[in-house]
């Protein structure tokens, strides 16, 4: 079996470096061409001619810009789903590279570029190696990620999971060594909920402030209030954070306003103290109308849930990398960011691998308008997820 394994990752390793120089070529391109939530129309056409290059058989507009590549094994089996998201983010781009943003206040700021790349690579790599695995691999390249309108649940909806047994999902990471992979066990980020609060009080002249209702100041009574729910209501040893985004009230000095909003968002690790949080700002604003005369309208939206690893997948993909590259990986650290792979491993096994992208002097951040990662982690996560599908349907 060693020596199989090893026989495999040769080609897999020639192969993708075969690719390489076109896979950054191609995330180069959709880089200068960034497309924000359920725009990817131009993304989406790359990756079906580049699916059709390499003579997979595939499906768009799943999800309304997304699209599904199917790769057949040689033997029956499991099938394993790959994902990629394709979505830029709403920032102007300042990094001053030769294939920078063309489009004024959008940018790849968080690498699905590089995702893309690497997955139509990977897609590249398991067509040749498919006659040697057992099952089916769906190559899932997934629109808006960014945003709360999930281009996953869109994609479900559309039926990418019919039939799937199991996930991998990956994610590059400025914050750690090109070469190196990381991996989370059990739950490895949070639930993301957002909420808009509007109260609404009573216009009239700034000098005359007794013949109001204030919604300023009930405002900032609430953003306070809402401050002690996770420091005197939730277990402290239960990550969670409750954060106000925006408010919005008013248009000049002498005027007390008709209404204000809040925007915030909440996230939690805990499906206890997710349910706690929402249960205790309602019962906030309630307390606000009566002690100071208001009225809130309350919208408040679940997103996606906390994704949880998957114990088989998680070592099997590690096993396939340590015999590879050797001790080049190590335990991330959970977070409460969200991310709505999340949604895809509530509903089979799943296991989302971190993939090293540090650029040697650089400090770099996800979603910072001078984001440069290290385009080697293409190939490098082309091979080593390669790797891991190919464990996972040996």
């Amino acid at each position: 079996m060693s020596g199989g394994f090893n026989d495999l990752a040769g080609l897999v390793e020639k192969i993708a470096a075969d690719e390489e120089p076109r896979l950054i070529e191609i995330r180069r391109d959709i880089h200068a061409h960034p497309e924000t939530a359920f725009e990817e129309v131009r993304t989406s056409a790359t990756v079906a001619r580049e699916l059709s290059r390499l003579g997979i058989t595939h499906q768009t507009g799943v999800g309304r810009t997304g699209v599904v590549g199917v790769i057949e094994g040689g033997r029956p089996g499991p099938t394993l789903l790959i994902r990629a998201d394709m979505d830029a983010l709403p920032i102007h781009e300042q990094t001053g590279l030769p294939y920078a943003s063309t489009i004024a206040g959008r940018m790849h700021a968080c690498g699905h570029d590089l995702h893309t790349a690497t997955l139509i690579g990977i897609g590249a790599v398991l067509k040749q190696v498919a006659p040697q695995l057992s099952g089916r691999i769906k190559l899932m390249f997934q629109p808006a990620e960014e945003t709360s309108e999930s281009g996953a649940a869109a994609m479900i909806v559309d039926g990418v999971l019919d039939g799937v047994d199991m996930a991998l999902g990956f994610h590059n990471h400025p914050d750690e060594a090109t070469g190196t992979f990381s991996f989370i066990t059990g739950i490895t980020n949070g639930s993301s909920d957002e909420f808009d609060i509007v109260i609404r009080g009573s216009s009239g002249h700034a000098a005359r402030p007794h013949q109001t209702v204030d919604p300023i100041v009930a405002a900032a009574h609430l953003v306070l209030q809402l401050q002690t729910i996770v420091s005197r209501e939730i277990d402290p040893m239960h990550p969670a954070v409750l954060t106000i985004g925006a408010i919005q009230a008013g248009d000049t000095h002498n005027i007390i306003p008709d209404s204000c909003m809040l925007r915030g968002t909440v996230r939690t690790q805990d499906k206890r103290s997710r349910d706690l949080i929402e249960a205790a700002l309602r019962r906030q604003c309630q307390g606000l109308e009566a002690s100071l005369r208001v009225e809130c309208e309350i919208s408040y939206v679940r997103g996606v849930p906390s994704l949880v690893s998957d114990t088989h997948i998680l070592e099997t993909t590690m096993a396939a990398i340590r015999e590879h590259y050797g001790d080049v990986v190590q335990q991330g650290r959970a977070s409460l960011g969200a991310e709505d792979f999340a949604l895809i491993g509530e509903r089979v096994p799943a296991f989302q691998l971190g993939i090293g992208a540090s650029q040697q002097g650089r400090d770099d951040r996800l979603h910072n308008s001078d984001y440069q990662p290290d385009e080697r982690s293409i190939g490098l996560g082309v091979v080593a997820l390669s790797l891991a599908a190919a464990k996972l349907l040996a």
